[in-house]
Parts: structure tokens; sequence; C-alpha cells
């Protein structure tokens, strides 16, 4: 058996830390700091891009574009941004990024300056930040388990969520009163400047070197066991396509969010700045009351309450209420996002196992941001037709019909226990295999009575989708002709190295459904496992042909 898959202990904490526990560790609580600075200086950002383009075109796919630019780079990098996540150095690979955002904001610094901003660059530079934040997200994310310890983790990630919404709350205020008071130039240049602070915490961080591994992943084929994965996993596509559904209809309020603030309620840039700050707080409120709401809800039936909740207030909004009943209703829209975000991405979380949660985030991220960037431009074009009230209007009634019909497809109980098993025994080898030979062909021979065939057949079924999602791309089951209770599982796999990663996979939920399949066993000994592995040259024929 191959050694435990490389991660934190899964042995359970004999007590469970407070709230706020990860932050008595300084590398924690430092780089926790600096990313909250960071995303303040983000959020300065898009809130200057978000009003410059109303101020350089007045045109609601103008302003939806800039928005679609924003999120399209993450639909489009987010698989191969997790595939690095889990086989580069992932301090200097941040290090990378964040220079190449700092250019970026300088840039737009540079153009606000000397007067030189069009939609076009704008949009390019937007696209340029959004590709950053593509790579950097799985990467940040990946890092946690390397800082707190197992029994911290969770409130590690709830700090990371929290520090992103008081940036949220924050960031868009500032942006909006310094733009407002000293222009654009500068609030970019501010941006510049956190994204500096930041670089300076990962420097300082002395992360220890990343040991060799035999069995370590290349990125083409890291990036096919994550799609692998994806595609097995029923769980997962479930939660994708609740997301996708969710994150189109409504992104109606993102879109048209700087024109909701101009035109329907009639503010200024820093009115926009003081909505998207509402957000931001309504978002760390709601975080603060979804403990008890999930004790008296179900994941399912808090996602439907949001969502028609946040459907009702894009009502409310489309019939141009008083600016201070603009704000509270921001405030409302931000609970009620982050709710639907927090349930989405808690279910995503509970049904990776460890290897494959970066390339399985990333997933989840191109499924978000492309049903973001779709309901972007879509509802910008609805916008140029009939208005923004009425798309504001039309949006929140497609979004309550959307979430009565999801909520027929119930999100997983992902209470699964996917720690690794490590359960299977080494192969047998008579000579030593090299690691990219391949492919290799793994059979389990059973021996099942008639009167088990039906329930053997459905366990085994089930058993098929957990050998897919951890690494085999192809499976069947066949009966020898000669004997009927004689029973052949049979699955591929790319390579020797891949196979021995499957080892390593293999969870515990997954230990007790090869349990239940075992049970209709009848032979005297355990299954047989054989693997077969390609021949590295063809045997050549030499004999005379028989004729």
């Amino acid at each position: 058996m191959s050694g435990p898959e490389t991660g934190v202990s899964s042995v359970p904490a004999a007590a469970s830390p407070g709230a706020f526990a990860p932050l008595r560790h300084r590398l924690f609580a430092v780089l926790w700091s600096a990313t909250v600075v960071g995303n303040v200086g983000t959020f300065i950002r898009d809130v200057t891009s978000g009003w410059l383009v109303v101020e350089i075109s007045n045109s609601p796919s103008s302003v939806a574009m800039i928005q679609a630019a924003a999120t399209l780079p993450v639909f489009l990098l987010a698989i191969p941004a997790g595939a690095l996540a889990d086989i580069v150095d992932r301090r200097k690979f941040l290090i990378i990024v964040q220079l190449f955002l700092a250019g970026v904001s300088a840039i737009l610094a540079v153009l606000a300056a000397t007067g030189k901003m069009t939609v076009t660059n704008l949009a390019l530079l937007t696209f340029a930040g959004g590709a950053g934040a593509a790579l950097l997200g799985p990467t940040w994310q990946s890092i946690v388990p390397e800082l707190v310890s197992k029994n911290e983790l969770k409130g590690a990630i709830a700090l990371n969520s929290l520090g992103f919404n008081i940036a949220r709350a924050i960031g868009p205020a500032i942006g909006g009163l310094l733009l407002a008071a000293i222009g654009a130039a500068v609030t970019y240049s501010i941006d510049v400047a956190t994204y500096v602070l930041v670089i300076g915490a990962i420097v300082w961080w002395r992360r220890a070197p990343k040991t060799d591994d035999q069995l370590g992943e290349q990125f083409a084929g890291a990036m096919r066991a994550g799609l692998r994965f994806a595609w097995a996993s029923r769980d997962l596509r479930r939660i994708l396509f609740r997301a996708s559904l969710f994150f189109f209809f409504a992104n109606v309020a993102w879109a048209l969010l700087p024109m909701v603030a101009r035109d329907v309620l009639g503010g200024s840039a820093g009115f926009y700045g003081a909505m998207l700050g509402a957000i931001g707080a309504g978002a760390v409120l709601g975080a603060m009351v979804m403990p008890p709401l999930r004790k008296k809800l179900s994941a399912d039936g808090l996602v439907l309450m949001a969502s028609l909740m946040l459907a009702g207030i894009l009502a409310a909004i489309s019939f141009k209420p008083p600016q201070i009943a603009g704000i509270v209703l921001a405030l409302f829209l931000g609970a009620a996002w982050i709710a639907v975000l927090t349930t989405l991405n808690a279910m995503a979380q509970g049904v990776l196992p460890n290897w494959v949660r970066g390339r399985g985030l990333a997933i989840y991220l191109m499924a978000f941001n492309g049903a973001t960037t779709a309901g972007s431009l879509c509802w910008g074009a609805v916008g140029e037709r009939i208005g923004v009230p009425s798309t504001l209007l039309v949006g929140g009634a497609l979004l309550a019909i959307a979430a009565l019909v999801a909520h027929r497809y119930k999100l997983p109980a992902a209470e699964a226990d996917l720690t690794p098993s490590n359960h299977w025994p080494e192969p047998a080898i008579a000579e030593q295999v090299d690691h990219d030979r391949g492919p290799v062909l793994v059979t389990v021979e059973y021996k099942v009575k008639a009167q088990d065939r039906s329930g053997f057949f459905d366990s085994l079924t089930l058993l098929s989708q957990e050998r897919r999602r951890d690494g085999a791309y192809a499976w069947g089951m066949t009966e020898d002709t000669a004997d009927s209770e004689r029973i052949l599982e049979w699955f591929f796999v790319e390579s020797w190295a891949e196979h021995l990663r499957q080892h390593r996979r293999v969870s515990v939920a997954d230990a007790d459904l090869q349990s239940e399949v075992v049970k209709f066993h009848s032979g005297a000994q355990p299954p047989k496992v054989s693997h077969y592995v390609a021949l590295e040259k063809p045997v050549m024929q030499t004999g005379p042909l028989d004729t």
C-alpha cells in the first residue's frame, strides 16, 4: 500500500478551537491581514473602473462588458489555475502573480492620469486583472492547510471569508469617496501600494521547500484527473448546476449596479461606493446569522429562501425607491448573496477529497464565473432594449422561477468521510514498472450467486463512479460464458503512476462502498485482483505464416 496522501493529518482534534484561534498563528495572522488589505485595494480598483465606464460610455452593454471582462478569465483559466495550485511552488507563484497585478493597476493609473482611458483599454486591463485573480484563487485557498492545524482549518476558512467581506464592506466605500475627492489615478495608485504590501508579506513567509514526490502529477495529467473527477462525481455536477442557474439570473444585480446607483437611484460616485459598501456590510451580517439559520433550515431551504429574498430585492429596486431605501436594500442583497454563495461553496468543499480539492474548487469557480459572465452579457443586452428598471424586474421574476425549479434537484449531504483509507495493498509486480508505462488494465474477479446478481450489479455500478473519480477513464463488467457466476470487473487507467496515485486517493467512504460489493462475493478466497500494463514493444512474429 502506498503512503498516505500528503497533507494535514486526518486525526480529529480533541476539542473544537474558537472562531479566532487561527489568528494565534503569527504566519496566518500576517498573511490574513495582508490579504484583507490587498482585497480592499482590489475593491477600490473595481469601484473606480465600474464608475469610469459609466462616465466614458453611458451604455448598459458597456457597463456589463466590464463585469464580464472581470469574470470571463476565471471561467477560462480556473481549471489550469487549479492544476497549477497542486503542482507548483505556491509561494513563488503567488509573488509572480501579485507583481503582474500590480503592473495592471499601475497601467490603469497612468491611463487615468493622462486622460487616455477608453472603454476598450479599460475592458482589456480588467480582463488582465481577472486573469490574475483567476490564477490566485485556487492557490490562496490551497495554502490554508499549511498555515494552521487540522482542527483549526474550518475556522481559518471562515476567517478568510470574513476578511473578504470586511474588504468588500470598506473597500468600495473608500474607493467611492477617494474617486469623488481626488480622482481615478490616485485610487488606482493606492491599489498598487496594497500589492506591494501583500508581496512583502509573502516574501517574509519562509515556506518549507516542496519535497520531491516520485508520484507527483504533471500539469496536463493533473488537469485530466481533475476533469475526470468532476465528470464522474454526481454530487459535484449537481452543485455546479445549482450554482450556474442561480448566478446567471442573480447577476443582473451586479452587471448593472453602476447604472442602478446613478440612473435608477440618482446617486453619485460616492453613493455607488456606499451601495457596494452596504452590500459588503450585509454580507458580513449575513455570515454572522448563518450559523443559527443552518440549525433551522436545510441547505436547500436556505438557498431557496435567500434566492426568493434576492428576487424580491431586485423587484423593489426597479421601482426607484429613495436612496436611503436603496442602501437598506443593498444590505439585504449582500446578506442574501452571501447565504447562497457560502452554502454552495461549503457543499462543494464537502464533496471534494484533498487530492483534487484545488482542481474541484477551480471547476466550481469556472461554473460560477461562467454563469456570471454569461449573465452580465445577457442582462446588459436586455438593459439596452428595455431599460435598467424593467431589466431588474424581469431578472427578479426569472430568478424566483429558477429558484423554485432548482429546489427540486436537492443538494448532496456532503457528509461522507473522504480521508484516504489506505486499504489497497501494493500491486504485485514481477519486475519494476516504469511510471509512464500505460495504459494499465485492472481486473477484479468475483464469484456471485444467481440470486445475488441484482444487488451486486447495483452496488458495483455505484463503485464504478468511485473508480472513475479516482482515475479510471473506462470501466465495465463482464461474465464468463462458461460460468455465469464468474463476474469480471475491469477498468483502465492511463499510466502506472496514475494507478499508484489511485491507491492514495481511495477514501474511507469508498472503502465502505467496496465492502458492500465484496459482501456479494461467494468465493472461498477474496476477489482476485490482476494488473496488466501495455507492452513497451509489440511482439513480432518471426516464424513462417500458417497456410
